[in-house]
């Protein structure tokens, strides 16, 4: 049977008083993932460090990168 709660403090507190008796061992699953890091959180650290690039590399990056004529 499972059971709702919320962690306060570190602490597993149901939203409706446990049906087991003390001492119950029991599995704790989230429900909700944690929020996932963005592409630009994920790579702060690399962002800007390239310098020189043509001005719309962004726009055509694959006529750079691939020489694919530009869109």
């Amino acid at each position: 049977m499972p059971c709702r709660g919320r962690i306060r403090n570190g602490v597993v507190v149901p939203d409706q008083p446990f049906p087991w008796q003390e001492g119950t061992e029991v599995v704790v699953e989230p429900i909700e993932l944690l929020p996932r890091a963005t592409l630009a959180e994920r790579f702060r650290d690399v962002i800007g460090t390239v310098v020189d690039l043509p001005s719309d590399m962004a726009r055509h990056h694959d006529h750079y990168v691939h020489g694919t004529p530009k869109q």
